[in-house]
């Protein structure tokens, strides 16, 4: 007999984070693509109700500290957690660190004479501290924006004011860095760390580590909002790995939860995004290689339509398309 997967089978397999390759060609070739997608996508929505309750639950939290490595999806899960921090009847504000960059000129230099942007030193602590110090003391402040294309802050007449009832949620990759709150309350402070942890097996054996997840993802992001090739991304991709393991990854374990940013079908969903400017690496350039071995990894898994893909779903934040970026 011709065997077939209901939604109930996602949802087991699901909850155990057993996936292989070969169940996921399955449930796309059959015509089940859909129903993957949205017990992903419920299972991650379950995950953030979950937490929005503890931070609710606890009237002295007042900053939500949201980080995690690259490409992790910190903007749309901080995003997606003040939906839900509404709907236990708070107010929460979004804020990205991202905005407190310096100008790409005065980036400082790793070891190696390189623009080191995972530093936390790229981020203007200075004026961060004065602004969430104005906040907390309930003054208004000039919002920035940091533009990626030209690599410089600028201020567009936003302004923000805490009210009653407001919490801040506060994403960036350095967000859990002691240097960044030292002077919030630790009280009023819930930390959260959010990454892939579920990795993808090929074959019950052979993984595909969560790292390949997240340069695809940033290839396909940055290709699309930030004007950069391929292997642009590919070439900086070594010093990113270096500046996280110095100076995100040791603040992992401070964190009150942990928040998995995994997606059950994002590798069959970013093909569609990432393989054609992939294909596009030309082999005169150095980073043709891992250009390569991402098509390899991409290619073991069937395509799925993006049209499928919510709004709403962290993916959408590197493949285009996301409610989030009207807001």
């Amino acid at each position: 007999m011709h065997e077939r997967y209901t939604i109930h089978d996602y949802q087991s397999i699901a909850e155990i984070k057993m996936h292989t390759m070969p169940f996921i060609n399955k449930v796309i070739s059959e015509g089940h693509a859909a129903d993957m997608i949205l017990v992903s996508e419920a299972l991650q929505e379950k995950n953030l109700s979950r937490i929005a309750e503890r931070i609710a639950a606890d009237a002295q939290k007042k900053v939500v500290l949201l980080a995690g490595p690259s490409s992790s999806g910190k903007t749309s899960t901080s995003k997606r957690l003040c939906i839900q921090l509404m709907t236990c009847r708070k107010h929460p504000v979004a804020l990205s660190m991202d905005n407190w960059y310096i100008n790409r000129a005065d980036t400082p230099l790793d070891e190696y004479g390189k623009p080191d942007f995972e530093s936390i030193y790229s981020i203007d602590l200075k004026q961060f501290h004065t602004d969430i110090a104005s906040l907390m003391a309930g003054q208004e402040i000039m919002l920035p924006t940091y533009n990626f294309v030209t690599g410089m802050r600028e201020y567009r007449g936003e302004k923000l004011r805490l009210t009653t009832n407001m919490i801040l949620v506060i994403e960036g990759i350095h967000a859990l860095n002691p240097m960044v709150s030292e002077q919030i309350s630790p009280d009023s402070i819930f930390k959260i760390y959010a990454a892939p942890m579920s990795p993808i097996s090929l074959d019950g054996e052979i993984w595909v580590p969560t790292t390949v997840n997240r340069l695809l993802r940033r290839i396909s992001r940055d290709v699309q909002t930030r004007g950069r090739l391929p292997q642009v991304t590919i070439a900086e991709w070594d010093s990113v790995r270096r500046g996280e393991k110095k100076w995100i990854e040791p603040f992992k374990d401070d964190a009150d939860t942990i928040f998995d940013t995994s997606m059950l079908y994002e590798l069959a969903a970013l093909r569609k995004k990432a393989e054609p400017v992939l294909m596009a690496v030309p082999d005169t350039v150095p980073e043709y290689a891992v250009a390569q071995q991402l098509l390899k990894f991409l290619r073991y898994f069937q395509p799925i339509d993006l049209e499928q893909i919510p709004h709403t779903s962290l993916l959408r934040e590197f493949v285009g398309g996301s409610i989030f970026d009207a807001g």
